[in-house]
C-alpha cells in the first residue's frame, strides 16, 4: 500500500526522472544548479513516454527509424505503410518500477491495416493502459479513508501514406484520460480526471538497397513530434501542466549479410519540447519571493506558464543556465533584477536536455532475433542510463518478443540504484492476413 504522501510524487517517478536518494524540488534554487544538481523537466501523463513494446525495449528504446512493425504507431506512425504484411495485431505487457512497488503495469494493444491494393496507405490504432496499483488515501490526521486504483489510458488512431516510393508521412490522433484521484478531494480541492487530445506528426524515408563494405545495405531515417496537445489539469483551482511533447529523430543502417542473416544499427535522439524549470528568487528561509501580481519572481530562465506553441519553440532556448555567485555565495544580478549567468551555460544546459538511444538487432532467416541497446540521459536531467537486451521469435503467423533492462551507471563513485532495474517487457504479434489466408484456404493450410 502507498499513502497519499507517496502517491503525490509517484507520477514524476514513473520515468525515473530523478535519481534515488536525491532531493525532489518543485522549483529549482539557484544555489542548487551550481555543480550540476538536477533541473529535471517534468510533465503530466508521463506514461505516454514509456516505450510500450519489447522489440524496441530490447534496443535501448529506439524506434523512429527501425523497420516497420505493428508497434510503429508509438514510435513513428509514418512507418506503418512499410510493414511487410497486410494486416497485424500486437499485445504487450510491462510490469513497471518493480524495484519500488509490485502492482504498477503498462498494457498495450496495437493494430494496423493497409487500405489500398498498391500499398500506398495504411491505418492503425492502439490502446495504452497504465495502472498505478492500489492507493490508500489518508486524511490530515493520517487515518485511512478510501482505497482506489488510479489508472491512465490513451487511445490512438493513425494514418500513414507514401508520398513517393521511399518517403512517407504519418499522422496520429490521441485521446488521453488520466484518472489519478478517482474524484477524491485533494488538499481541499475537488479533483477530476485530466483529459486532453494530442497529435503526432511524422515522416520516414527508406532507401533502395546499395552496396556498402561489400554487403547489400539499406539506409533509413525518421522524425516524429509526438503528443502535440493542450495542457491538462486535475482540479479547477490548479494551473494546467504540459503533456510530454517530444521530438524524436534518428537514422538506421541495415546490412544484409547474406540471404539468411541481417544486422541493423539504429540511433534515436530525443528532446522534450516543453519549458525548462527556471530559477526563482528565494528569501533567506528558502521560500519563493512573490511579485505584486502574486507570481514567483524568476531570476534566470523563462516563465513556464506559456501557451503550447510558445512552450514548444521556446524549449530550445529557455534553460536558465548557471548563475554567477559573488564571494559570499549570493547570486549576482543585472540591473533588471535577473541573475547574471555564466557564459555558455545556457547552451550547455540545453544540450543536456537531449537524450540518446543506441540499438542493434540481428535476424536469422527472419525467424529469430537477438537485440541490444543503450539509453543515455544527462545526470542533471533525469540520469536514466541503462543497457537493454532482448530476443524475438517468429513462427508461422505468430511472433514473441521479450526484453530486459539493466541499469548502467559506470562512474566509480555512483552507487545509486535505479527504479527501472530488472524491467521486463513481453510482446505477442499476430499476422492477421496470414491467419485469414490459412483459415480461408483450400483446407490444406493449417494455422499452428
Amino acid at each position: 500500500m502507498k499513502n497519499l504522501r507517496y502517491y503525490a510524487f509517484l507520477p514524476l517517478s514513473l520515468l525515473c526522472a530523478f535519481p534515488l536518494g536525491s532531493q525532489l524540488k518543485a522549483q529549482v534554487n539557484a544555489s542548487n544548479i551550481n555543480g550540476g544538481d538536477i533541473n529535471t523537466i517534468t510533465t503530466a501523463v508521463p506514461f505516454l513516454s514509456i516505450g510500450p513494446d519489447s522489440r524496441a525495449g530490447g534496443m535501448g528504446d529506439v524506434g523512429v527509424a527501425t523497420s516497420a512493425d505493428v508497434n510503429s504507431i508509438h514510435w513513428n506512425p509514418a512507418k506503418l505503410v512499410y510493414t511487410e504484411k497486410d494486416m497485424g495485431f500486437g499485445i504487450s505487457y510491462t510490469p513497471w518500477l518493480r524495484a519500488l512497488v509490485p502492482d504498477i503495469s503498462l498494457s498495450y494493444l496495437s493494430f494496423y491495416k493497409k487500405i489500398d491494393r498498391r500499398g500506398m496507405s495504411a491505418v492503425g490504432g492502439s490502446l495504452r493502459y497504465f495502472t498505478l496499483g492500489d492507493i490508500q488515501f489518508t486524511d490530515n490526521t493520517g487515518a485511512n479513508t478510501i482505497q482506489v486504483r488510479p489508472n491512465e489510458f490513451a487511445l490512438d488512431l493513425a494514418y500513414s501514406r507514401k508520398l513517393s516510393d521511399r518517403f512517407s508521412g504519418g499522422l496520429a490522433i490521441r485521446f488521453i484520460n488520466s484518472n489519478l484521484t478517482q474524484g477524491q478531494n485533494v488538499q481541499g480541492a475537488d479533483s477530476r480526471p485530466g483529459r486532453t487530445v494530442a497529435a503526432d506528426v511524422s515522416v520516414y524515408y527508406q532507401s533502395d538497397e546499395f552496396e556498402l563494405f561489400g554487403k547489400d545495405a539499406e539506409w533509413a531515417w525518421g522524425a516524429n513530434i509526438s503528443n502535440i496537445g493542450a495542457k491538462v489539469s486535475y482540479t479547477e483551482t490548479t494551473k494546467r501542466d504540459f503533456i510530454p511533447i517530444n521530438l524524436r529523430l534518428g537514422p538506421r543502417l541495415t546490412f544484409k549479410l547474406d540471404d539468411a542473416n541481417e544486422l541493423a544499427f539504429t540511433v534515436d535522439i530525443n528532446k522534450l519540447l516543453v519549458p525548462t524549470p527556471p530559477i526563482y528568487l528565494r528569501d533567506t528561509a528558502g521560500g519563493l519571493e512573490i511579485d505584486d501580481e502574486g507570481n514567483p519572481i524568476i531570476l534566470a530562465g523563462a516563465d513556464p506558464e506559456r501557451a503550447v506553441a510558445s512552450g514548444m519553440f521556446g524549449s530550445f532556448t529557455d534553460a536558465p543556465g548557471t548563475p554567477v555567485e559573488d564571494a559570499n555565495g549570493n547570486v549576482e544580478q543585472n540591473a533588471d533584477g535577473t541573475a547574471v549567468v555564466e557564459g555558455g551555460s545556457v547552451f550547455r544546459e540545453e544540450m543536456r536536455e537531449f537524450m540518446f538511444a543506441f540499438g542493434a538487432e540481428y535476424w536469422y532467416d527472419k525467424q529469430f532475433s537477438v537485440r541490444a541497446g543503450y539509453f543515455w540521459e544527462h545526470a542533471t536531467k533525469g540520469n536514466r542510463k541503462y543497457i537493454t537486451l532482448g530476443a524475438g521469435l517468429r513462427y508461422n503467423v505468430f511472433g514473441l518478443d521479450f526484453s530486459y533492462l539493466i541499469p548502467a551507471y559506470f562512474s566509480a563513485n555512483n552507487t545509486q540504484q535505479s527504479p527501472l532495474q530488472n524491467t521486463l517487457r513481453f510482446s505477442l504479434t499476430f499476422d492477421l492476413e496470414g491467419i485469414r489466408s490459412g483459415l480461408g484456404g483450400d483446407g490444406n493450410n493449417v494455422v499452428e
